[in-house]
């Protein structure tokens, strides 16, 4: 087979191996498998660039960087959405279309998915441009970052159109979501607000390679075009699952509104059982001839309408606006509320997110507002209701010091955080680094918890964690609720993490974005805090998985006085700031590139040795089975949701033996 022939069949089954996987959720080949095939395709494309193609799957992992989005003229106009709240309202929506089309009408019910609106262009079967809703005339051109969603075909099969557009709703899974707020709360990040906003806000990211880092999906619903031979709207879903697109499952036809009703019932309350969020029902009627006849209005079709479900909201009184300082000097506002019950809880304070919220929504102390849970987790203020307003009420000025040292804010360009800037001389600052300093995946110091803390630092016995290693048990013991034997336990813990090693110590230090991985990286490729101090911000962003904000983040955490001061502190007391020559004797590249999850009770090696074999070998360790799961180990009594997860993603479920086996 020629070159070319090669490249274009490694493509193609690239493109159904994706297509199985992302739309499907039916994996045909392993993730190592899948990765093998990608790399030989990578390395085919780059010796021979002649036959380069942007809608190659390799092209999947992003790199484009957009600095501006160009603004594209919608060819058909994006409209928005009549709202309905209730069954009076949408029998009276179905009289007024029995007043303008004759016989029988069908309904299409579809789930309204709560992401950023998108539509895409194909011609000849390949993607062509993805452009944002906008203001429903004009959006922005956001292609580069839409090509590395999995879920959105680059090229087609079947009996496709030349050229047409299909609309959709690009979206942020609530699994990938908590995934993403937990990497954030780990590196010290405020979370995201809510999957919605994050799923619009990653589409205008510059660098696509970020975006390819997201479990974005894009869920279909509409087509348009001249000539695109469908005659319905249910038909056009149909055809567009045919030719590779992700259209839900759970849309229907349905012969009345009774029919509509019965659906909006049974998803109001299955809607929570969904992997994404979902804020109502799309009821369209479903003949394109029928939709023609009904037209639209100056801002929405007359033949479709949204069913919005009744969020739990309730009013309650905003006594107070505090600030709260996190360990980064982030800013986050929150109000304190009178308590009110809220999907199931008593809620005595909501977050108010930044200046900018409160701005819009115009909230002051003392104004009734409407609370709700923010994609029923994390409870927000949504509005305020003005007739119990006070008239003599103040607007809000927002907080321009801090509320723990007084030192004045301040906000960088286009961040909506306002940041603290006294690093070392704010006591929640401090406090918060020294606390992830002894957590339990950093230092794990026992007998020291965060209270005992902030004990040790507001009785000025420590100023940063560096001063852990002087503290005496005579200097303990003064202190309120500290007996003899618990003074005796932190300062044993205290000197027992001199033991821990120097990944560990490295996530502890708090850079900020290095989390536990990257931490892990970091010393595997620099083996001593020496080497990596030393190390450019250029070396740092060649390192595999270290963006600019990683590496930025490193050279200025190093390029302060005080963390080197710091650093040098603890290599004298002993704590361990290189990988032991131990260790790196025992290092081999044997797992590279592979991704274990380990579970179950194993005979002859621990769990925790199971671990360290696979990181000393190049593997990478992870707590729950995804995609990217190269390999189940599998113990005794083993979870049977582990288990048939992984059988339903292809996963290779090893045994003990075969993993050691796979290590000697």
């Amino acid at each position: 087979m020629d070159i070319k022939k090669k490249i274009e069949s490694l493509r193609e089954e690239m493109e159904q191996h994706n297509y199985n996987y992302y739309v499907l959720d039916k994996p045909q080949i392993s993730d190592y498998e899948f990765d093998m095939k990608l790399k030989e395709l990578q390395e085919l494309e780059e010796k021979h660039p002649e036959f380069q193609d942007e809608n190659s799957p390799t092209q999947r992992v992003g790199g484009a960087v957009t600095k501006s989005f160009a603004t594209v003229q919608h060819e058909y106009r994006m409209y928005s959405l009549s709202n309905s709240y209730s069954k009076e309202e949408l029998e009276d929506w179905e009289k007024r279309i029995g007043k303008v089309v004759e016989g029988k009408v069908q309904y299409v019910c579809e789930l309204k998915y709560d992401g950023a609106s998108i539509s895409l262009t194909y011609e000849n079967g390949t993607l062509q441009q993805a452009v944002t809703r906008g203001d429903g005339f004009q959006g922005d051109d956001v292609t580069n970052n839409v090509r590395t969603i999995r879920s959105v075909p680059l090229k087609l099969k079947g009996d496709y159109p030349e050229r047409f557009h299909i609309r959709g709703e690009i979206i942020l899974p609530y699994e990938g979501f908590a995934k993403m707020n937990a990497e954030r709360v780990e590196i010290g990040e405020e979370p995201y607000a809510n999957p919605r906003n994050t799923a619009s806000g990653s589409l205008k990211l510059q660098d696509s390679a970020e975006v390819a880092k997201r479990p974005l999906e894009c869920l279909l619903y509409t087509i348009t075009g001249k000539n695109i031979a469908i005659s319905s709207q249910f038909e056009g879903l149909e055809k567009a699952r045919k030719w590779g697109f992700k259209v839900p499952e759970e849309s229907e036809l349905k012969n009345s509104i009774d029919e509509v009703l019965d659906y909006i019932n049974y998803w109001d309350k299955h809607r929570h059982d969904l992997p994404y969020e979902t804020d109502g029902v799309v009821v369209k009627v479903n003949d394109f001839q029928q939709q023609e006849e009904l037209g639209h209005t100056a801002k929405s079709p007359r033949w479709a309408m949204a069913y919005k479900f009744k969020a739990e909201q309730e009013s309650t009184k905003l006594k107070k606006i505090t600030y709260q300082v996190g360990r980064t000097g982030a800013i986050t506002p929150v109000a304190n509320l009178e308590p009110v019950q809220l999907a199931g809880t008593i809620v005595k304070r909501a977050s108010l997110h930044n200046a900018d919220q409160i701005e819009k929504l115009d909230v002051r102390e003392g104004d009734t507002v409407f609370v709700e849970k923010g994609g029923e987790i994390i409870p927000k203020i949504v509005g305020v209701d003005f007739t119990k307003r006070d008239p003599d009420s103040e607007p809000t000025k927002y907080a321009t010091h801090c509320p723990e040292c007084d030192t004045e804010l301040v906000r960088a360009a286009g961040e909506a955080q306002h940041y603290c800037p006294n690093t070392n001389g704010c006591p929640p600052q401090i406090i918060g680094r020294i606390q992830h300093y002894i957590s339990r995946k950093a230092m794990d110091i026992e007998g020291l918890g965060g209270e005992t803390v902030a004990l040790l630092v507001n009785n000025d016995l420590i100023e940063n964690y560096a001063d852990l290693y002087t503290l005496k048990k005579e200097d303990i013991l003064p202190l309120e609720r500290m007996a003899e034997k618990s003074a005796e336990n932190l300062v044993n813990g205290i000197e027992k993490s001199k033991e821990v090693p120097f990944e560990r110590v490295l996530f502890a230090l708090g850079i900020r974005y290095v989390g536990e991985t990257v931490a892990k990286k970091l010393a595997k490729h620099f083996k001593n805090i020496d080497a990596l101090m030393a190390a450019s911000e250029e070396e740092l962003i060649n390192l595999d998985e270290i963006g600019e904000r990683i590496a930025w983040s490193v050279r200025d955490f190093f390029d302060s006085e005080a963390n080197v001061e710091n650093v040098k502190r603890l290599r004298e007391y002993g704590v361990q700031l290189e990988i032991s020559a131990e260790k790196l004797a025992n290092q081999t590249d044997k797992l590279g590139g592979n991704t274990f999850v380990i579970s179950g009770v194993f005979e002859k090696v621990s769990r925790d040795e199971l671990k360290k074999m696979i990181e000393d070998n190049g593997g990478k360790v992870s707590s729950s089975i995804s995609s990217k799961t190269n390999y189940l180990v599998a113990g005794e009594n083993m979870g049977p949701s582990k288990l048939a997860k992984a059988e339903k993603l292809g996963t290779n479920i090893i045994s003990e033996d075969d993993f050691l086996k796979m290590v000697n």
